[in-house]
C-alpha cells in the first residue's frame, strides 16, 4: 500500500459528480490535499480550501459517510450520500428492503465450511445482519433488497440439510433503512459493533449452539413439540387444562405477554432448565406440579402448589427457543407439549387485534425495539446501557441517563461502568461512531482530537 504523509491538519474533499474528469468510474473518491491544485476544475466537492497535492482513493458505490470522516471545520451537518448511483437517484431507493429472520435445526457437523462462502455472498450482495452456524444448524436475521435476501436464502438451502428454513419476514423500519444504507446519526447502536444492520456488513459466527440453552444434548432434530399455527392458538390457550408458558426473558415479558401465561422470570434462556426442575415437575400421578404466578418465588411451599394436567403450550418471539424448550420438556417426561409456530411475531401478523389474546407489545432484537399488532412500530425505546426496553415513563425517572443507565440497570452499574458509558456516548456525539480517536478516554479539545484523528488517517494511507 502506498503511504504518504501530508500535513497533520488534513482536509478532506469529496468529488461526487459522475462526469468529473477525476471520477470516470462514477464512483466516490476521497481527495486528500494540502494546497490549491490548478489541475482540479470546478466541481461539487465540499468547502474547497487551498490545496497543492492530490491523493485519490476509490470507495464502493451506494455508500454513505458520517461526519466523523471529515476534518474538523469541514464536516457537513448530515452524512454525505454519493450521487451517480442507482439508489441515490431513485426517488424511493429503500422501498424494496426486507428483514428476514430464519433458522433450521439440522445435523451439521461441517458447519464451519459454510462460513466463508456465505459471508462473501452476503458482502457481494450487500446483505447485512447476523448469522450463527453451529453443529445443530443455522440461525440468522438479515436485511437487504428482496432479490438479494432471496439469493442468500437459496444459497443456504442449496445444502439439503438446511432445506425448509423456518422464516419470518418483518417490515423494515426507517431506522433500519438508514443503517443499511449508511451509518445512522440517531443512536450509538447505529454506528458501533452492536448495530444489527450496518452498511455492507454481516457477521457470520461459529458457535456450539444456534440458540444457547447450555445443553447440547437437547436436540430438536430428534424430538420436538407439536406446532400450533396462530389461527388455532387461541383455542389451545383458552382451555383451562392448558398451562401456557412464556419461554422468553424477564425484560421481554415485562412489556407484553399472552393472557394468563406463566412467566419463569429468567434473565437468560440458560436458566429455563433449572426453572423447569424447580417449578414445573411431572408427578407420578401423571399430573404436573406448577408454581404458576411467579417463576422465582421461593416462598410458596410445595403443598400450596396447584396440580395441573400435563398439557403445556409454549411461545417465544420467533419460535426457535420453543424448539429447544419443547424438546427439553419431552426429555423430562412431559407427554403433551405444544408451541406457537412462527412465534409471537407471526401471531401478531396474522391474528386480528379484535380476536387477539396478546396484551402489550413484543420486544424484538433490532432497531424497532418493540412491535404491536400487525407488526406496527411499538412505543418502547432502548436503554443503551443495558439493552433493555424503556417506556416514556421510564425515561422520566431520575435513574435515566441517555446512553448510560435506566431504572432497570442504574443500581446494577458501578460508577466506573457509568463513566465508561458516558465516554462511549461522548465518542458518538463527537464523531458519529463508536471507537473514534478518543477510544473511551476523556477528550482534551476539539482541535487536539481533530489533529490526532487526521494524523491517524494520514499514517494509515
Amino acid at each position: 500500500m502506498l503511504r504518504c504523509r501530508p500535513p497533520p491538519l488534513l482536509s478532506l474533499m469529496i468529488i461526487s459528480s459522475p462526469s468529473h474528469p477525476l471520477n470516470p468510474a462514477a464512483r466516490l473518491r476521497f481527495v486528500f490535499v494540502s494546497k490549491s491544485p490548478s489541475q482540479i476544475p470546478n466541481s461539487s466537492y465540499h468547502r474547497p480550501p487551498l490545496f497543492s497535492k492530490i491523493y485519490l482513493f476509490n470507495f464502493p458505490q451506494n455508500m454513505t459517510f458520517p461526519k466523523c470522516f471529515f476534518a474538523s471545520g469541514y464536516a457537513p451537518a448530515d452524512p454525505v450520500p454519493i450521487s451517480g448511483t442507482t439508489e441515490f437517484n431513485d426517488p424511493n431507493p429503500q422501498s424494496t428492503l426486507v428483514v428476514v429472520s430464519f433458522y433450521k435445526f439440522a445435523d451439521f457437523p461441517d458447519y464451519a465450511n459454510l462460513r466463508k462462502p456465505l459471508k462473501e455472498l452476503c458482502e457481494e450482495l450487500r446483505v447485512s445482519g447476523g448469522i450463527i452456524l453451529a453443529p445443530e444448524g443455522i440461525n440468522g436475521s438479515i436485511c437487504g433488497t428482496r432479490e438479494s435476501v432471496e439469493r442468500v436464502l437459496e444459497f443456504i438451502e442449496s445444502d439439503d440439510r438446511l432445506k425448509g428454513l423456518r422464516q419470518v419476514e418483518s417490515p423494515v423500519s426507517p431506522e433500519e433503512k438508514a443503517i443499511h444504507h449508511g451509518h445512522s446519526s440517531s443512536s450509538p447502536l447505529a454506528a458501533g459493533e452492536d448495530a444489527p444492520f450496518r452498511w455492507d456488513h454481516v457477521r457470520v459466527k461459529l458457535k456450539k449452539e444456534i440458540v444457547t440453552l447450555g445443553m447440547p444434548s437437547v436436540s430438536p432434530i430428534e424430538r420436538v413439540g407439536k406446532y400450533v399455527n396462530p389461527k388455532e392458538w387461541n383455542a389451545l390457550i383458552d382451555d383451562p387444562d392448558t398451562v401456557v408458558i412464556d419461554v422468553r426473558n424477564n425484560y421481554e415479558t415485562r412489556i407484553g405477554k399472552f393472557k394468563a401465561a406463566v412467566d419463569p422470570c429468567t434473565t437468560s434462556f440458560r436458566e429455563f432448565p433449572s426453572w423447569v426442575e424447580n417449578k414445573l415437575q411431572v408427578a407420578d400421578t401423571n399430573e404436573v406440579n406448577v408454581n404458576l404466578m411467579d417463576g422465582n418465588n421461593d416462598s410458596e411451599t410445595e403443598s400450596s402448589t396447584p396440580k395441573m394436567p400435563q398439557r403445556v403450550a409454549m411461545y417465544c418471539t420467533g419460535g426457535i427457543r420453543c424448539e429447544k424448550a419443547s424438546s427439553f420438556l419431552l426429555s423430562k417426561g412431559f407427554k403433551e407439549v405444544y408451541h406457537l409456530e412462527g412465534g409471537i411475531l407471526r401471531y401478531l401478523e396474522e391474528v386480528p387485534k379484535s380476536e387477539s389474546r396478546w396484551v402489550g407489545e413484543c420486544f424484538v432484537f433490532d432497531k424497532r425495539v418493540s412491535v404491536e399488532h400487525g407488526l406496527a412500530q411499538g412505543t418502547f425505546k432502548l436503554c443503551y446501557g443495558c439493552k433493555q426496553p424503556v417506556s416514556d415513563a421510564d425515561m422520566e425517572a431520575p435513574e435515566w441517563e441517555y446512553g448510560v443507565s435506566c431504572p432497570y440497570c442504574y443500581s446494577l452499574k458501578s460508577d466506573e461502568e457509568k463513566e465508561r458509558a458516558r465516554a462511549r456516548q461522548r465518542q458518538f456525539e463527537t464523531w458519529g461512531i463508536i471507537g473514534g480517536p478518543d477510544k473511551g478516554r476523556r477528550p482534551t479539545s476539539k482541535l487536539d482530537s481533530s489533529t490526532r484523528y487526521s494524523s491517524q488517517l494520514s499514517s494509515s494511507i
